[in-house]
C-alpha cells in the first residue's frame, strides 16, 4: 500500500542552471538554483564551462535543498533528474548524480523531458497556496532561449506540437537583439526593463510570414541588425537616446508575431484555456498581452510564477510525482538525449 506522501529530490542541469528540489507530491518543500555567472563575459553559454561549473555546484545545491526543505537523504522515495533535450556536458553532471544517489538509496531513478517540464509547472503547489490548474485539453505556449512552440496538451503526458519555429527561438532574438545594443547577458530581462518606459509603437521591423501555426524570428534579427547598424551609421549616439523606444518596439514585435499566431491556434480550438511555459514567460509585456487576449476570447489564462518560468528543478519534480505514481522508472542506463522531442 502507497504511503501517503511521495518525497523526491529532483535535479535540473540541462543548460547553465544548476537546480535541485525536493518535492512533497506535488508540494514545493525547496527549489534551489545556482546560475553560473561566467558566461556574461562571453554574451552566451560556452557549453565546456557550464559542464565544469555543474561539476562544482551540484554537491552544495544538493544539500542546501535537503537542508532548506528539512528532509534527510534517507527519507527520499525518488530522485528525478532532465534527460534532455540539452547540453550534453551539462546533462551528463546531472544524470550521473542522480544515478549515484538512485543507487546509494537504493530508491528509483525517474527521467523527465525538460520542455515537457516547462508545461507541467503549472500543477506545482507551494507555500503561497493551492492554486488553479489547468483542464485538459489547454493550448500552452512554450517560450524559451531554445524553443519556442505551440502545444495541444490532452494529458499530463500526451502533447500534440501544432506549431513551432522554423528557425530561430524567440528567447535567442531576444537575447541576439540584447547582445547588439551592447546589453548584458542574458539581455531578455533588460530588454524588458527599458521597454516599459518606451514607445511601442515608434520603431517597426520586418515580419515573417510561415505556415498556419508555425513561427520564424531569423528575419526580424537581421533586420534588427541592419536597422541599428544604419542608424548608428547616421548618428553613433542613436542607440544610446533611443534604448527605451527600441527595446520597447522590438519586444512588441516579437510579442505581435507569438499571439497572432497563438489566437489562430485558439480559433481553431475554441474550447481550450491558454497557457504559457518557458523562460521568456517571465516577460511582463507578454504576460500582459496573453490576459488580455484571453480575457477578450471569455477563456482562462494560465500564467506560472516568476521563480517556475526560467529553468528549475521544481518543474522536474511536478512530473516525476506523476511519473512515480504510474511506476515510471528510469534504469540505470540511462543516458542524455541532447535533441529529446516534446
Amino acid at each position: 500500500m502507497q504511503k501517503k506522501d511521495i518525497y523526491i529530490l529532483a535535479i535540473e542541469s540541462s543548460c547553465d542552471d544548476t537546480s535541485v528540489a525536493v518535492m512533497r507530491n506535488h508540494f514545493v518543500l525547496s527549489n534551489i538554483t545556482a546560475s553560473q555567472k561566467i558566461h556574461e563575459q562571453y554574451g552566451g553559454v560556452v557549453p565546456e564551462l557550464a559542464g565544469r561549473d555543474h561539476e562544482k555546484n551540484i554537491v552544495p545545491v544538493v544539500s542546501a535543498a535537503l537542508k532548506k526543505a528539512g528532509i534527510e537523504a534517507k527519507q527520499l522515495d525518488a530522485v528525478a533528474v532532465t534527460s534532455g533535450p540539452g547540453l550534453m556536458g551539462s546533462l551528463l553532471v546531472g544524470i550521473s548524480f542522480a544515478k549515484s544517489l538512485s543507487l546509494a538509496l537504493q530508491i528509483p531513478l525517474i527521467s523527465v523531458n525538460h520542455m515537457q517540464a516547462h508545461i507541467l509547472a503549472h500543477f506545482l503547489e507551494d507555500e503561497k497556496g493551492k492554486k488553479e490548474t489547468p483542464r485538459f485539453p489547454f493550448i500552452c505556449l512554450t517560450v524559451s532561449g531554445g524553443h519556442t512552440q505551440l502545444v495541444l496538451v490532452k494529458d499530463h503526458f500526451e502533447f500534440e506540437v501544432l506549431g513551432q519555429t522554423i528557425d530561430d527561438a524567440v528567447g535567442e532574438a531576444f537575447d541576439k537583439a540584447a547582445k547588439i545594443l551592447g546589453l548584458p547577458y542574458p539581455g531578455g530581462p533588460f530588454i524588458d526593463k527599458y521597454a516599459k518606459e518606451g514607445d511601442r509603437n515608434r520603431f517597426n521591423f520586418a515580419g515573417s510570414r510561415v505556415p498556419k501555426f508555425d513561427f520564424s524570428f531569423s528575419g526580424i534579427k537581421t533586420s534588427f541588425l541592419y536597422f541599428i547598424r544604419d542608424h548608428v551609421k547616421a548618428d553613433p549616439l542613436f542607440v544610446e537616446n533611443n534604448i527605451k523606444d527600441i527595446c520597447a518596439s522590438y519586444q512588441e514585435h516579437l510579442i505581435s508575431s507569438l499571439l497572432k499566431t497563438t489566437a489562430l491556434a485558439l480559433e481553431s480550438h475554441t474550447t481550450c484555456d491558454l497557457a504559457l511555459a518557458g523562460g521568456v514567460s517571465a516577460n511582463t509585456r507578454l504576460r500582459e498581452r496573453v490576459v488580455q487576449l484571453t480575457d477578450n476570447r471569455k477563456i482562462k489564462a494560465y500564467i506560472p510564477p516568476f521563480e517556475y518560468c526560467t529553468d528549475n528543478a521544481a518543474m522536474i519534480g511536478a512530473g516525476a510525482y506523476i511519473k512515480f505514481l504510474r511506476n515510471e522508472f528510469s534504469p540505470l542506463t540511462l543516458l542524455p538525449d541532447v535533441k529529446m522531442h516534446l
